[in-house]
């Protein structure tokens, strides 16, 4: 029940009207005007007012005003015995819930005083599942988990406030990160979190599909279409309408697959293989890459107005070496998670914990849950041991580069050394790859965009160029066999030949 308070200068009503709601089960104060009500108010909030508008002091009108300016939640029902339509629209208008003219009915005025409460009712409701839906997503952000995503560190917190923010809204999302770095999970937390949640979520990768085939998944096909077409057949967009498509690997597309895509995502209509008529669909996109759109839309590999159409909203995932407070905790869910599986309870030791916080972990988390999966299926202990993680890690070094050098004893400059050693393994990995800048950045463990920051920070752009010249004009150009082993493998025959160079 309510708290109501009742104001009017004359006692009889005061009386009557306390009695009449009380036997509604409600609590009732009373007061002989505005001002009395004020203190009233001040010492404890009601729920309701019900106020004559002629009163000293202070008028209904005056008192409503007063009391929404201290508490904006409050109600108010204001009765008066002169039906004024001036009075009448100025508490409308200050947020008065209902003008009641004296002498009134009594069931009226309880329908009246029910309707406000059962408003006040609904917006208490509301605020309170707002809170606890907030109070839900806040905890699983505090534990450090979204809809499966784990980790406390400030990319991740920014991460989780992005996908609530995105998750609202129904625009076209573009998911980027290097493999490994959860996409995937992060396209469903969007779907999850927003209002299709309850709709189809279905996701297709569109790299391991060939053009003829990815456009049928995508689009569907009727009957007779192609051999082996014996049924109508509907495609991923309209199985999940009014749902959620996530395009993974969408880089992978053939530029023929590019411009018919580009077509639904402008008209949202699309023709399955075969049909001569279109069908509409609601359905929205998530794509996601490990490849640099931008750089494929410059290369013309990646249609332009299909790169802006996708990434109206762009998320980028940190990889895992950029956020290695979190590794503890992926690793004990991880831990958990395959101890559950096999009916064990595991932890992981303080030993193990370092080496996977050491480790540069190129695969990122999918790379980290390979590794705990392998070490729970071979460890026998109650407790993940370093022995069973794999031995690349174990192996790890990261101070392993600086042994190779000896420290000056006049000292050095840190970060000229740095960059120039930063320079030589750009430089190497570009030599072993002739150039290819996506080969390149693979064996660095970066993204191709960092792997261009570098060539522009050391000013070997290029050297690229340069190095890609040369390896198509030597494969343009005939090769000649030879019988002869290299001469770094004929170690024997190198006095010998060192001798026949100098004779001629």
């Amino acid at each position: 029940m309510a708290n109501l308070l009742i104001v009017d200068d004359e006692l009889g009503m005061r009386q009557f009207l306390t009695h009449l709601f009380e036997r509604e089960g409600h609590t009732v104060r009373a007061a002989e005007n505005g001002r009395e009500a004020m203190e009233l108010l001040r010492a404890a909030p009601a729920d309701l007012i019900v106020s004559d508008v002629r009163m000293p002091d202070m008028n209904g009108i005056e008192l409503l005003r007063a009391a929404r300016e201290l508490f904006p939640e409050i109600e108010v029902v204001i009765m008066t015995a002169f039906a004024n339509v001036d009075s009448a629209r100025e508490a409308f208008l200050l947020g008065a819930y209902d003008f009641v003219q004296k002498p009134f009915d009594n069931d009226l005025l309880k329908e009246t005083v029910a309707r406000a409460l059962e408003k006040i009712s609904l917006i208490k409701e509301k605020e309170a599942l707002l809170e606890e839906n907030k109070a839900l997503i806040q905890g699983q952000r505090t534990r450090g988990k979204l809809n499966n995503i784990i980790g406390k560190s400030g990319k991740m917190q920014a991460l989780y406030q992005m996908i609530e923010t995105v998750a609202q809204v129904q625009s076209t999302v573009l998911v980027t990160g290097d493999s490994g770095t959860g996409k995937e999970l992060v396209a469903r937390a969007i779907h999850d979190l927003g209002p299709r949640a309850e709709k189809p979520f279905v996701s297709i990768n569109c790299g391991a599909f060939t053009e003829t085939l990815l456009e049928s998944e995508l689009f569907g096909y009727v009957k007779g279409s192609f051999t082996g077409a014996n049924t109508n057949r509907k495609g991923l967009f309209e199985a999940a309408n009014t749902g959620t498509v996530f395009l993974d690997e969408i880089g992978e597309m053939s530029p023929a697959m590019q411009v018919k895509l580009l077509r639904v995502l402008q008209e949202r209509k699309l023709r399955p293989v075969g049909a001569t008529e279109e069908t509409v669909v609601d359905t929205r996109v998530i794509a996601a890459t490990n490849r640099d759109l931008s750089t494929m839309v410059k290369d013309g590999t990646f249609r332009e107005d299909l790169f802006y159409r996708i990434s109206v909203i762009p998320i980028e995932l940190p990889p895992l070496r950029d956020r290695t407070e979190d590794i503890p905790e992926l690793a004990k869910h991880f831990v958990e998670k395959f101890g559950t599986s096999v009916g064990r309870s595991l932890t992981i030791s303080d030993a193990a914990l370092r080496l996977l916080e050491q480790y540069l972990w190129p695969g990122n988390v999918r790379e980290l849950e390979h590794a705990i999966e392998r070490a729970v299926a071979l460890e026998t202990t109650d407790s993940i041991q370093p022995e069973r993680l794999p031995e690349k890690i174990t192996n790890y070094n990261p101070y392993r580069i600086a042994e190779i050098f000896e420290f000056p004893e006049e000292g050095l400059n840190l970060t000229a050394h740095l960059d120039q050693l930063e320079k030589t393994y750009v430089l190497e990995a570009l030599r072993r790859t002739s150039g290819n800048q996506t080969s390149a950045s693979e064996l660095l463990a970066l993204s191709v965009r960092s792997l261009r920051h570098l060539l522009d920070k050391h000013g070997i752009r290029s050297l690229t160029a340069q190095m890609r010249d040369e390896r198509r004009s030597g494969e343009s150009s005939p090769r000649r066999r030879s019988t002869d082993p290299p001469l770094r493998r004929r170690e024997d025959d190198e006095p010998e030949l060192a001798a026949g160079a100098g004779e001629s």
